[in-house]
């Protein structure tokens, strides 16, 4: 299926490129997260009409993006689990202890823009893991993780 996008998508394309994708890939996610229409010629005409505003609107959530990865890079987490005396919790942090941990903290994160390379974090000590704000802005951010015995 031949679709525009109206955002940028990672391993796709950028805003305003017409690309060839699976119907279900278009049809079950693209299109209804807003993010491209299929490219019919109405499409394309009104999507012609109205490409400076979109580039407008996706300038800005990128300088925003990169405003708040300013504030944000080298930002150290801070969380208390419980462990074992060998340094192992018991349970794991994941992406979303440390999203409610930064969203405390005040800045707006989401749960899916926090990545872990490794997984959940499963022992103490110190972990750097990376919160994708947007397409082109990755920060890291030091996750301190100390335990309490039980």
């Amino acid at each position: 299926m031949q679709i525009i996008l109206l955002d940028k998508v990672v391993n796709l394309g950028n805003l305003g490129e017409i690309v060839k994708v699976k119907d279900g890939y278009a049809r079950n996610f693209l299109i209804p997260s807003g993010r491209a229409r299929r490219a019919t010629e109405a499409n394309k005409a009104e999507f012609e009409a109205k490409r400076a505003e979109l580039e407008k609107a996706a300038a800005a959530k990128l300088a925003e993006a990169q405003a708040q990865g300013e504030k944000l890079g080298g930002t150290t987490v801070k969380l208390t689990q419980k462990a074992g005396v060998d340094g192992r919790l018991f349970g794991s942090v994941t992406n979303h202890d440390i999203a409610e941990e930064l969203n405390k903290q005040g800045y707006q994160v989401a749960k899916s823009q926090v990545r872990l390379p490794n997984g959940p974090i499963k022992t103490v000590g110190d972990s750097t893991v990376s919160v994708a704000l947007h397409t082109d802005v990755v920060v890291e951010v030091t996750v301190s993780v100390y335990g309490e015995t039980a």
